[in-house]
């Protein structure tokens, strides 16, 4: 910003949210004095704005770091400055946590401070025995992690791992808030993430290019305000739909809207439509406007300066929500009158009996892989377009495939599996096996990031968009190492015995982040597993087609004998959880875990047979495509080869006959 708007704009950030911030209080209720003991107005206060700032520090860090990966060039100061605005950010960050953390104990236990040993010893115990307490105590140590790295380091691929250890630590803040009732906890904690971190990487973006400033010059100024604009994009869209996914969890109907946690909700979403229209001034408007003419920058940064402040009232209303009541009261399943064994279990209640048909109609949102699924398909048919425009030509049946396995995984993770995956051993499996079998089958026969790098546009100033990252990961020794076949078939099996044989299975059943994680893990190591057989992708690691024949027969296998030992096992392996769920047909949890094994042995196996099928016909294309390749250099140099290979034959006879 110029050094009349950079200001301007900072502390219109500050000032929006401090005001927003303790109205919000003072309309919801979120600071008054509960009835029993009062822990104190510092106490009432302190905690919604050390939270503030919490947030602010976060994501003023974050958005530098998302910056410094995606959009900076380390030949230039601006990105030592950027990353020196990291590690001020996080020291804010670390400072507010502790803050925050030590007005959360004065609030939970209501004790007032003293210098004493024994008073010592309780806030100990608190962060260290609570897991409220415990939460605090992470995302502090978090925070003065990555303020010490921010300063430490300057590899651009160890600043990755950085970014991603400061978004992963925000995930005890938002299992801190509000999430959801009883029977939709697990969405409301997903969608209050996505919204938390993505609404950080906006903010802090703005505010980093607005402390860059006097770095970046006129010349480079429009190119970054570019990169973070598409940022800027998605960052929108996710902000956008998770917390419309938050409303409707925490509001029993529209006239809620009019209750005080409505109408905070009403100030955010205002807030949301104004920066949205600001960002859409910006990528049709004044970016360009800014890189024909430089004098524009003075009007841009005003309007940059406004941005900020609706930022600001975004980030304060948030917090005073966080502290204020919602219509739809958030329960635990253990406090409930009457709760169930699948209440208790889950803190769910158990979905209808299944049926076909509710298979196919029950719908369970999963708001990561909702948004997830969304943008894999939209930057698949934009890097589609992009290509065709420019006269490229692209195999419709890839599209149909990609496309074709996205739908699955949405339906996978959204649909009636996601359903009673929880409640159902055989529901789950029926998951696990579509995830690692079939969906990586139609996914890598996309071809993605052979699109990718002939879509995205080559960066010119030793910055890394995604074009980059792609090559770098591709041409990575860990990648060359996961990606052979021998590897990538150890993983897929391995992890298979030993995910539902070791407490991972556990770990995975009964916690919302483990469920994600096995998502993840299945989805990707069936994806290497495929890709490594018949992949269109580059990869650096390409055996003969008799070893990948093998490696898949040795692997159909071992699946085989998995879903047999499932098939006739007499012992459940989460017998307090599947077997303890209360169905009213009183279902047998054996029974259905040995129909977990049936599927893990008939649906797994189809891919694999197909997969088999795939990789006899592509070798004997190849060796037919071998065979055309020589009768077309015979037919060049007259067969010169064999004639060569007849005199050495005569050659060694005539010499054995000596």
């Amino acid at each position: 910003m110029s050094p009349a708007t950079r200001p301007v704009g900072i502390s219109l950030l500050a000032f929006g949210a401090l005001f927003t911030l303790f109205a919000g209080l003072a309309y919801g209720g979120g600071a008054d004095a509960p009835l029993l003991i009062d822990p104190g107005v510092v106490a009432r206060y302190g905690l919604p704005l050390s939270t503030l700032f919490v947030h602010l520090g976060a994501a003023v860090a974050i958005g530098a770091l998302v910056l410094a990966c995606f959009a900076l060039d380390p030949a230039h100061p601006e990105f030592d400055r950027a990353l020196n605005v990291a590690a001020g950010s996080a020291a804010l960050w670390t400072m507010a946590s502790a803050a925050a953390g030590f007005f959360t104990f004065a609030t939970v236990l209501q004790e007032p401070v003293r210098l004493t040993d024994s008073f010592g010893q309780l806030l100990a115990n608190f962060f260290i025995g609570t897991e409220l307490g415990q939460a605090w105590l992470v995302v502090l140590l978090a925070a003065a992690a990555v303020t010490a790295l921010c300063l430490a380091v300057r590899n651009r691929t160890a600043l990755v791992f950085v970014t991603l250890g400061a978004i992963a630590s925000l995930l005890p803040i938002t299992l801190q808030g509000h999430r959801g009732g009883t029977d939709q906890h697990d969405a409301a904690s997903s969608a209050l993430f996505l919204h938390v971190v993505f609404a950080a990487v906006w903010v802090g973006g703005l505010v980093t290019v607005a402390l860059l400033r006097p770095t970046l010059g006129e010349g480079r100024l429009p190119l970054v305000l570019a990169r973070y604009s598409s940022v800027a994009l998605v960052c929108f869209v996710v902000v956008a739909t998770s917390g419309y996914i938050n409303a409707v969890i925490r509001l029993d109907s529209p006239s809620s809207l009019l209750s005080p946690y409505g109408v905070l909700i009403v100030v955010k979403i205002v807030a949301l439509l104004m920066l949205g229209l600001f960002g859409a001034l910006y990528r049709r408007s004044l970016i360009g406007r800014l890189a024909a003419s430089p004098a524009r920058t003075r009007t841009f940064w005003w309007v940059a300066a406004a941005e900020l402040g609706f930022m600001g009232v975004a980030f304060g209303a948030a917090t005073a929500l966080a502290r204020t009541a919602t219509p739809i009261p958030q329960v635990a399943a253990s406090d409930l009158s009457d709760p169930t064994p699948a209440q208790l279990l889950t803190g769910s209640t158990l979905p209808p009996l299944p049926t076909a048909l509710n298979l196919f109609t029950l719908v369970n949102i999963d708001p990561v892989w909702l948004l997830a699924c969304g943008f894999a398909v939209f930057f698949y048919a934009a890097a589609v377009i992009r290509l065709r425009r420019r006269g490229d030509s692209w195999p419709i049946h890839r599209t149909v495939l990609w496309m074709l396995g996205i739908a699955l995984l949405l339906y996978i993770t959204n649909g009636g599996v996601n359903a009673y995956e929880r409640f159902l051993f055989s529901a789950h499996m029926l998951a696990h096996m579509t995830l690692g079998m079939l969906v990586p089958l139609f996914l890598v026969f996309g071809a993605p990031i052979t699109l990718a790098l002939r879509a995205i546009r080559k960066r010119e100033d030793g910055s890394r968009g995604g074009r980059e990252w792609l090559l770098l990961l591709v041409h990575s020794k860990p990648f060359a190492v996961v990606g052979h076949p021998l590897v990538a078939a150890g993983l897929f099996t391995g992890s298979l015995w030993l995910f539902y044989y070791t407490p991972i299975f556990r770990w995975a059943t009964t916690n919302h982040l483990g469920h994600e994680w096995m998502i993840v893990h299945f989805l990707g190591v069936g994806y290497l597993f495929v890709q490594s057989l018949v992949g269109i992708d580059p990869a650096p690691n390409r055996p003969t087609y008799p070893v990948r024949l093998i490696v898949l027969l040795a692997t159909m296998a071992m699946h085989a004998f998995f879903g047999l030992a499932l098939l006739s096992g007499t012992g459940l392996l989460l017998a307090d959880w599947y077997g303890a769920m209360g169905w009213p047909d009183a279902r047998d949890a054996l029974a259905d875990q040995q129909s977990g094994g049936a599927i893990a042995w008939s649906v797994g196996e189809i891919p694999t047979v197909a997969l088999a099928i795939l990789v006899a016909v592509l070798w004997s294309r190849s060796d037919a495509r071998e065979s055309k390749r020589y009768d077309r250099k015979a037919a060049r140099d007259d067969d010169a080869e064999l004639e060569e290979y007849n005199e050495m034959l005569a050659r060694r006879a005539l010499a054995d006959r000596r």
